[in-house]
C-alpha cells in the first residue's frame, strides 16, 4: 500500500492491521476454507468466483490466499491469455465454458469474460457492436450458470489511481513482481477517467439480483484480502463454520449500489 493512500475513499476509517495480526487472521480464515472445501467435495457443490478490477488491483494476492491451503485437484485457477483467431470468431463466451465448474470443484477466475466490458471497451479492442451485445446477454449467461446449481460470486477490486501508480512503479523495481508487467500497464494511468466509465457502466448494468457485484475497498492488501475471503466464507453454506470469524468489515466489501459512485465509495 502506498504511503497515505489508505483513506482516499469518502466515508473510510478502517484502521490498517499489523503483520501478525494479518498473519493470524489469515490463518484463521485458511482454517475455515479448509472446511469448506470438504464440505463441497463432500457435497457435490459446484463453486465460481470471479475477480475483476484495474491492473494491480491485487487479484493475484487474493487468490494466491484463498488457495494456499486447498486441495489443487478440487481447485483451479483460470486466468486466460489473449483471444486465438479461433477464439475472435466463435460465441464470445465460449472460451470461458470449458474452464466452468463441476460438481465437487472450486474455480476462481482471474478476470473473465468482463474483459468485453473493461479493457477491451477501453483500447477498442472489440466494436460497439460487440460490447453492447455483451452488455446485453451477459446476465442471461450468469443466470443459467446460477440456475444449472453453480453458487457464483462477482467481485471488483477497487484502488485510488496514486496507489495503482506506486503499484505499477513496483512492478518494474521488484524483480518478483516483473513477470506481471504487460504493455497495457502503460495506458492504465493514462486512460484512468475512461476505465472508470467503464467500470461505472459495467457494475451499473450488470448487477443483477441473481449475480450481484460485491466491491472491494483494496487500497490496504492485507485487509482486502481478508476480507474478501471472511466474505466468501460468508456467502458459502459449510458444516462447522465459525461465523463470528467470518463477518467482512462493511466499510472494505459492500453490495453495489448505484450511491457507490454518487457518494465517491469508489475511486473516480
Amino acid at each position: 500500500m502506498s504511503k497515505n493512500t489508505h483513506n482516499q475513499y469518502a466515508g473510510d476509517h478502517t484502521v490498517p492491521i499489523t503483520k501478525k495480526e494479518y498473519k493470524n487472521n489469515l490463518h484463521q480464515l485458511h482454517v475455515e476454507l479448509v472446511k469448506l472445501q470438504r464440505h463441497f467435495i463432500e457435497c457435490d457443490d459446484k463453486i465460481l468466483i470471479i475477480l475483476e478490477g484495474r491492473d494491480a488491483a491485487g487479484k493475484d494476492g487474493v487468490i494466491k490466499r484463498i488457495v494456499q491451503h486447498l486441495s489443487p485437484r478440487e481447485t483451479r485457477v483460470v486466468a486466460l491469455g489473449k483471444p486465438s483467431d479461433r477464439d475472435r470468431t466463435s460465441w464470445y463466451f465460449q472460451r470461458y465454458v470449458p474452464y466452468l465448474p463441476a460438481a465437487q470443484e472450486l474455480v476462481i477466475f482471474n478476470r473473465s469474460w468482463y474483459n468485453r466490458a473493461g479493457v477491451e471497451r477501453v483500447m477498442g479492442f472489440c466494436t460497439e457492436a460487440e460490447h453492447e451485445e455483451f452488455m446485453t446477454s451477459v446476465s442471461d449467461f450468469e443466470n443459467m450458470l446460477v440456475r444449472s446449481g453453480i453458487s457464483f460470486l462477482k467481485y471488483y477490486l477497487d484502488i485510488d489511481k496514486a496507489e495503482q501508480k506506486q503499484r505499477l512503479d513496483d512492478r518494474k523495481t521488484d524483480p518478483l513482481k516483473q513477470w506481471k508487467i504487460s504493455p497495457i500497464d502503460k495506458q492504465a494511468l493514462k486512460y484512468w477517467k475512461s476505465y472508470s466509465a467503464a467500470r461505472n457502466e459495467m457494475l451499473a448494468r450488470t448487477h443483477t439480483p441473481m449475480a450481484p457485484w460485491t466491491l472491494v475497498r483494496a487500497n490496504d492488501k492485507r485487509l482486502a484480502r481478508l476480507n474478501i475471503i471472511k466474505d466468501v466464507l460468508s456467502r458459502l453454506h459449510y458444516a462447522d463454520k465459525v461465523e463470528q470469524l467470518v463477518q467482512p468489515d462493511p466499510q472494505i466489501v459492500f453490495s453495489y449500489d448505484i450511491s457507490n459512485l454518487e457518494n465517491a465509495h469508489l475511486a473516480k
